[in-house]
């Protein structure tokens, strides 16, 4: 059989090329991971793995880490981040928004708010306040678990972060609409961070996805 890997390989490369593309078409848009490397991002806490495969952010579990973070060097205050993820039912994972890891608290623990993902039913879309010893940022009442995330399929989040208020939807699917005063005082802005959850002893590996990251700063 003829090899077709440089075939393969040159779609993949038009995949990535037109994703750019269309990141960057969407008004006030701006990819912040290009689908080639990790430049502008660097990781912080855990020992799980990333790498980048066919336009995509793969994170991979790493048994024994806690949990690992991949973070942007910029920051941002008020913006509007949308992107698609794609994570192994074994696996909760999530994105972090506003947040900040410094040497005088817990040593660099990464911690801030936290978009939650996982499989359905699940609790994907509702704000965790990662790092701080709080739990969740939205109140016990509003979490209903729920089946907006497609299990085993790619799936887009929207985040909506201006001032106190955090909006987020899950394949055009509004899940939380929160307004948190205490921690937008602690977090007023700070990086976006992929983040792979630390798994039991004698589980996995797991792996979470990501693509298509962008991201408009609102005024």
């Amino acid at each position: 059989m003829k090899n077709t890997s440089p075939i393969i390989g040159a779609i993949a490369s038009l995949f990535v090329a037109a994703s750019i593309l269309f990141a960057s078409a969407e008004p006030g848009f701006t990819p912040i991971f290009n689908g080639k490397n990790l430049k502008g991002w660097s990781q912080k806490n855990g020992t799980a793995t990333y790498r980048i495969e066919d336009g995509v952010v793969i994170g991979k579990t790493q048994e024994g880490s806690p949990n690992s973070f991949m973070c942007t060097e910029k920051e941002y205050g008020d913006f509007e981040l949308r992107f698609e993820v794609k994570v192994d039912d074994g696996l909760n994972s999530g994105v972090q928004i506003r947040s900040a890891s410094k040497e005088d608290f817990k040593k660099g623990r990464v911690h801030g708010p936290q978009v939650e993902i996982e499989k359905s039913p699940g609790e994907s879309g509702y704000i965790y306040w990662e790092g701080t010893g709080n739990g969740w940022m939205t109140p016990k009442e509003d979490l209903v678990r729920h089946e907006a995330i497609k299990n085993g399929e790619w799936n887009e989040f929207r985040v909506v972060a201006k001032g106190a208020n955090i909006k987020t939807w899950i394949n055009g699917k509004m899940i939380s609409d929160l307004t948190h005063e205490e921690a937008y005082k602690a977090h007023p802005k700070g990086f976006i961070g992929l983040q792979v959850h630390g798994i039991k002893k004698g589980s996995g590996p797991f792996e979470v996805r990501w693509r298509n990251i962008r991201i408009r700063e609102l005024e």
